[in-house]
């Protein structure tokens, strides 16, 4: 059985050496993929961008031509989602990991996220939605404290403002909506009440269909809940990042807080899902604040989080492929879900400048055998293999063609599970020091008590 993973982060690279580590998978088709898919056992890359619908659809039409053995697609960023890969793979009979374009607009916009919650009775933030710019402003002034300003379209984690003060807030308006740092996807705004508390992650594997509705069928399994580190520099300072890095199961989350998740959020998601009549089978992402009050819905993703995954997925005690056929199948209520004991570390490393304009093509070492040796592993996020590397200029070395070399802002994630956080944060900065490459920096506190800190979305 072959599986295709659609996207190039290091996310996708979870998901191909997840999906590598089953029998059942013969090989792992990754379009584009990255640096480490390229080197990942039974991976192939395919340079297709994700971008570009119709070529991805091409790409996995010929891969699975002829294939009846239960082949299938797991489609890993946003974008393409809400483009709606998922429908076009579907039409060529492709059997695919990922919702359609109408559920996936739960993360593409915003407004309609918040118009869903309200409508299903989600516990989440009180918001308001705006598409003129002193409509907005006034309605900053309404509020007494701190706000929070989203930019309603997919804006790649720059979208969200949390506002301490008012002038804070009417500068995101600004830039958003009159000076349109953001494009398209700031035309409209999101105005929400600040929520105080602990932040966690809560992925899910996700089953719903009319078909699968009406029979009783439908389904949402949440995996165990993660705590992703959003700032760049240790403490909880600096910029607001895509994620210096996770751990799970997060600390400190009570049974009670989990079990009124289920009521107040996960069950009213699940509800709305099926009134609307979607075919979302697929991962969902609950972003959730952790209040005074219970658990609050902050956003959804309609897809597997990043860096989370790389946390979540090695604690898996069960075969991520069958999972995948369980989603597909309508199955998954009856998959027998298993984790491992202990808790996993996945700090990321990340290039000079990010979230910046950041430094690229450094040649990266990994000592693979030492942190094979101590059962961690690395997945790359932005970095590719270099094929044909010569001098940029007089004095600059030249380094082996097939030499991974950085490319993005969050190049690698390295992840490690022990018997408890001590030893598992133990494992992951071992393995992180046995990697270099020019303008390498990393968070030396994650999963510390105070490292993620408590803030309103």
């Amino acid at each position: 059985m072959k599986a295709i993973v659609i996207g190039s982060g290091g996310r996708e690279h979870a998901i191909a050496w997840a999906l590598a580590s089953s029998p059942d998978i013969t090989e792992v088709v990754c379009v584009p993929g990255n640096g480490g898919t390229a080197t990942e056992h039974k991976c192939r890359n395919v340079h297709v961008s994700a971008a570009e619908t119709a070529k991805v659809v091409e790409a996995c039409v010929s891969e699975l031509a002829g294939l009846a053995d239960g082949s299938f697609a797991v489609i890993g960023p946003e974008d393409p989602l809400a483009a709606g890969l998922a429908d076009r793979l579907a039409l060529e009979g492709i059997a695919v990991v990922g919702p359609h374009s109408r559920p996936a607009q739960l993360e593409a916009s915003k407004d309609a996220a918040k118009r869903f919650m309200e409508r299903y009775g989600v516990a989440c933030a009180k918001s308001a939605t705006f598409t003129d710019a002193r409509e907005a402003i006034a309605e900053i002034g309404r509020h007494d404290g701190p706000v929070v300003v989203k930019a309603d379209g997919l804006a790649a984690g720059k979208g969200v403002v949390v506002a301490p003060e008012a002038d804070t807030a009417v500068a995101a308006v600004k830039d958003f909506m009159v000076d349109s740092t953001l494009g398209a996807a700031g035309r409209k705004v999101v105005i929400e009440e600040y929520l105080e508390g602990e932040e966690i992650s809560i992925l899910a594997a996700v089953s719903v269909t009319p078909e699968l509705a009406a029979k009783g069928k439908a389904s949402i399994v949440p995996f165990v809940p993660a705590r992703d580190h959003k700032r760049l520099l240790e403490g909880a300072k600096g910029p607001n990042t895509g994620g210096m890095g996770a751990v799970a199961p997060a600390n400190g989350v009570s049974d009670e807080t989990l079990a009124r998740f289920r009521s107040d959020i996960l069950e009213p998601t699940l509800k709305g899902l099926v009134a609307e009549g979607y075919d979302y089978r697929g991962f969902i992402f609950f972003g959730i604040m952790v209040t005074k009050d219970g658990p609050k819905l902050l956003e959804y993703n309609v897809r597997l989080g990043d860096p989370e995954t790389q946390a979540v997925l090695p604690l898996m005690d069960f075969d991520f492929s069958r999972m995948c056929r369980a989603i597909i199948d309508g199955t998954v209520a009856d998959f027998p879900f298993a984790w491992k004991p202990g808790v996993a570390c996945a700090p990321v490393a990340v290039s000079r400048g990010y979230p910046g304009q950041y430094e690229k093509g450094h040649p990266i070492t990994i000592d693979r055998e030492k942190i094979a040796r101590m059962g961690a592993k690395v997945f790359i996020a932005g970095a590719t293999v270099d094929q044909r590397r010569a001098p940029r200029s007089e004095g600059d070395p030249e380094w082996p063609v097939g030499t991974l070399v950085t490319t993005g802002g969050r190049v690698l994630a390295a992840s490690a599970v022990g018997k408890d956080l001590d030893e598992a944060r133990a494992l992951a900065y071992r393995a992180l020091e046995s990697v270099s490459f020019g303008g390498m920096g990393f968070r030396r506190d994650i999963g510390l008590p105070g490292a993620a800190v408590s803030k309103g979305f």
